[in-house]
């Protein structure tokens, strides 16, 4: 039997003959029927730590290929480039379907015209970053694969096209007063085409450096784009070198180097990224298994018409997560500004008539307010072995982290700012070319980003939570940054936070709230897990400022700050103690308070929608407020504008926006699991009349799986069983 299925499945490809070993996770699949127009109608396939676009287009199959960590001079996160297969007899001029197989996270095209019939796959080794292109037809097939460069020339980078790289407007303080994405190394080698890109010495690190006036400390600093090299092999089963192309795709001229072999009823294409090291071979049972066990870890299936919009949400939580897994063991996080899997700009904005390299807000730099969306649903997902690059991002920038404290005010502690490099410092456009004399050199010279140094804070909780206690020094420094930073004590002892900044909203804010929160939080999980007494600790934790507060209408509300001087965005951190904080929820004191703040701070009313990387579905979960949840959680994750429905954006970033699809798992997963403690509150915001069948993580090694059917729990599995007395069902709870 499980021959004839695997037979199926690799020459004809028959969703029958998937059915005949069915997994759950099957139902999400994406299928297609007929071609795209162009690469907006592409689909996400990856592994590892590379990531494709597939499509099939005028009867050509296409895909575009990325890999964690391709930084250029610029600091732009390049593509690796695009192949484009084409056939004949060619079977994908005819009658074409394209499915994504979730189960082993490949992709299959199948064609056919007349007699001639070919299944594709493609797949992405997840060991290996090699992607493999499969080829079966029916009867023996002629094929070309071409790599296509648009990086065969020089290009300066004008305008806007900058905003793709470190640089952004401020360009003009390039060498020489310009940009330039330089040429990629392409050439035929053997059978093949060798392609790759070898940055020069000097990049937009050194103008950084000399920017922020560092260069005293400058050889102690993390230099990852110093002659950082990418690239890769492809190669064809029977295929030889058959010359050079060249043409324009939408917006933007390439060459192309095409292998071309005669008719052959199987073949394949394989690219090997990186270096050779990585080798060629791969092993699709194991990349399979792997992708299985990713499946079985963690789920959220929900039932009813697959026209609903609760069904779809279900649906597209599971699809964003394919996309997280992806890069499952990249050397860099998933950019939130669009992952692995970015197109032509001019696609999601005619404007932008630009490379396929561009991508807004920069590719190396890791925006901490949105990246932490994409990595805070990992935890209750258990996927925190994909949270690994997202971490280790950190711990190689530490020391510079702590160079500036030193360097600009003498003293010790990690001070991470926001708009962060991968190489641990403001971007530099970001952090001010016009910046006065007498201004202090660490602080951003930027009125949205000023004294907002925060945000490590999030990701020091998720080490402390995912169990990492290999970070905890890197948790220690940056705690130490605001302890010795901040050195003025109000009337009653404690530490005065000014100047701060809650989120990018309230600037020059004293004490605010979102600060205040994070540090108690932090302080309280470091020092449990240091057995609950640590002197050092407690006594900054004792020193903590309390929250302020605001009426609205007799409504006691959480105050964003004690005081503030001016609003810059449209954040809520009044509801940061919230979440990600905790202080506030099911379960803890205050409850009426933070959902008064949800309901009545006019602030947090007119600044609520679901676009991008607002959080407001999170909140009303994590409040119990079910109604708003619901919403607020199916406006983020019903489908998308594209023909994959899990590419959202440009939101307030770009295509695919991560953070927007990171926010809604967030919100999904909270509306059915909450813990406070050891406590675990079941179903705490989920609607009764949603059927659903779930596996998600709590703390203390512990999965819960329930199955929810009329409203009646009829399954729950909770492991290990000695955590069964802490679930709380909340299901006749209503608000």
């Amino acid at each position: 039997m499980k021959f004839c299925v695997l037979f199926c499945l690799l020459i004809f490809g028959e969703r029958v003959c998937l059915m005949a070993q069915e997994m759950p996770i099957d139902r999400d699949n994406i299928v297609w029927s007929g071609p795209s127009r162009d690469a907006a109608g592409s689909m996400p396939c990856g592994g590892g730590d590379v990531g494709l676009n597939v499509w099939v287009e005028n009867g050509d199959l296409l895909f575009y290929f990325g890999q964690s960590g391709a930084f250029d001079e610029n600091n732009a996160l390049l593509k690796g480039g695009r192949v484009r297969v084409r056939l004949s007899p060619n079977p994908l001029a005819g009658e074409v379907q394209q499915e994504l197989v979730l189960r082993d996270g490949s992709v299959v095209v199948t064609g056919r015209i007349g007699r001639a019939a070919v299944t594709v796959r493609i797949w992405v080794d997840v060991f290996r970053p090699v992607v493999h292109v499969e080829m079966n037809g029916s009867r023996a097939l002629a094929a070309e694969a071409t790599y296509e460069s648009w990086r065969y020339t020089d290009r300066v980078m004008e305008g806007k096209a900058n905003n793709a790289n470190s640089y952004k407007w401020a360009y003009r303080h390039a060498p020489g007063g310009r940009v330039v994405t330089y040429k990629d190394s392409i050439r035929f080698k053997g059978n093949g085409v060798l392609f790759y890109h070898r940055n020069k010495d000097s990049t937009v690190f050194d103008v950084t450096v000399r920017q922020q006036g560092l260069d005293s400390v400058k050889g102690l600093l993390y230099n990852p784009l110093r002659g950082r090299m990418f690239g890769g092999v492809m190669t064809g089963t029977g295929m030889k070198p058959a010359g050079r192309t060249s043409g324009k795709y939408l917006d933007t001229d390439f060459e192309g180097w095409k292998l071309a072999g005669g008719p052959m009823r199987k073949r394949e294409v394989m690219l090997v990224l990186g270096t050779s090291e990585a080798g060629a071979s791969g092993d699709r049972k194991k990349t399979a298994e792997w992708w299985t066990n990713f499946w079985r870890r963690s789920f959220i299936y929900i039932g009813g018409d697959e026209k609903s919009p609760q069904w779809q949400a279900g649906r597209n939580y599971q699809l964003f997560r394919y996309m997280l897994g992806c890069n499952a063991y990249g050397e860099y996080p998933t950019k939130f500004n669009g992952g692995l899997f970015t197109v032509d700009p001019s696609l999601t904005d005619s404007s932008m008539r630009f490379t396929p390299d561009f991508r807004n807000w920069g590719g190396g730099t890791m925006t901490a307010q949105n990246q932490r969306l994409v990595y805070w649903p990992l935890l209750r997902s258990g996927d925190t072995d994909l949270m690994r690059s997202q971490f280790d991002f950190y711990l190689r920038t530490l020391r510079t982290a702590e160079l500036r404290s030193r360097v600009y005010w003498g003293h010790g502690g990690a001070c991470f700012a926001e708009q962060l490099e991968n190489f641990g410092l403001p971007n530099n456009a970001e952090y001010g070319w016009n910046m006065p004399a007498d201004h202090d050199k660490g602080v951003e010279y930027n009125k949205w980003l000023e004294y907002e140094w925060d945000t490590s804070l999030e990701f020091c909780l998720m080490m402390l939570e995912a169990g990492r206690r290999d970070c905890i020094p890197f948790v220690e420094s940056c705690l130490r940054f605001f302890d010795e930073h901040y050195k003025a004590r109000d009337a009653n002892g404690y530490i005065v936070l000014y100047p701060g900044s809650a989120a990018e909203t309230y600037k020059m804010a004293n004490n605010p709230s979102s600060t205040i929160a994070g540090l108690r939080t932090v302080l309280m999980r470091l020092i449990e897990l240091n057995g609950g007494k640590d002197a050092k600790w407690e006594g900054m934790l004792r020193r903590l400022p309390p929250l302020s507060y605001r009426s609205f209408d007799g409504h006691l509300t959480i105050a964003p700050a004690k005081t503030w001087e001016r609003m810059n965005n449209k954040e809520c951190p009044q509801l940061y103690p919230v979440f990600p904080w905790g202080i506030y929820g099911l379960g803890r004191p205050g409850l009426d308070t933070a959902i008064d703040t949800y309901k009545y701070d006019t602030d947090a009313v007119r600044f609520r929608s679901y676009v991008g990387w607002k959080q407001d579905n999170i909140f009303a979960a994590r409040l119990g407020l079910t109604k708003d949840a619901a919403t607020l959680t199916i406006g983020k994750l019903r489908d998308g504008p594209r023909r994959f429905p899990a590419f959202w954006g440009p939101g307030f970033d770009w295509t695919p926006d991560h953070n927007w699809g990171g926010s809604g798992m967030i919100g999904l997963q909270e509306m059915l699991l909450q813990t406070d403690g050891k406590k675990i509150f079941l179903f705490p915001a989920w609607p009764k009349d949603w059927d659903v069948h779930f596996k998600l993580w709590a703390p203390y090694h512990t999965t819960v799986e329930a199955v929810l059917k009329r409203g009646k729990l009829e399954q729950l599995t909770v492991e290990p069983a000695s955590r069964q007395d802490d679930i709380i069902n909340m299901l006749p709870w209503e608000n």
